[in-house]
């Protein structure tokens, strides 16, 4: 069974590290899961995401990480967004994973075909590839990792 979803859009970010990134393309060497977070209050709801995968195995068998996006600002404004994002995570495994994407929100949106900004979206995407091959969006629950699972 197989849902065709497109291919996830390559987009240039950086990590909490303060190195540049671009997704998908720097994970290919597995399957990637995509967590795109879009408003502050949405972190709970990543971390209840990447916890489920981690403690069900998958930060074994697949890179995971989450994609703050943010509408594309001042240079200013982004370095002092940076700056408190960094301050807050203090873990280099949970900065190296997270990495933050200024760019055309609306555009963004409209190209992944996602609804609206309410909620997390999360993709899976094919190792070597960025065909998504599995989508959804909220919490990942474990009815998801079935799906996850099954790629």
């Amino acid at each position: 069974m197989s849902v065709e979803y497109g291919e996830f859009p390559q987009i240039s970010g950086r990590d909490l590290n303060k190195r540049d990134k671009v997704v998908p393309d720097d994970f290919v060497d597995k399957n990637l899961i995509i967590i795109v977070a879009f408003q502050q209050w949405h972190q709970p709801l990543v971390d209840e995401s990447i916890s489920l995968l981690e403690n069900n195995g998958l930060g074994e068998t697949h890179n995971i990480i989450e994609v703050p996006t943010v509408q594309k600002t001042s240079k200013l404004a982004e370095v002092y967004l940076d700056g408190i994002m960094r301050a807050g995570i203090r873990d280099d495994r949970i900065r190296n994973r997270t990495i933050t994407a200024y760019l055309d929100k609306n555009q963004f949106l409209e190209t992944l075909d996602i609804p609206s900004d309410e909620t997390i979206h999360w993709f899976l995407v094919g190792k070597n590839s960025k065909d998504i091959l599995a989508r959804g969006y909220g919490i990942i629950a474990e009815k998801d990792l079935e799906l996850i699972n099954s790629y």
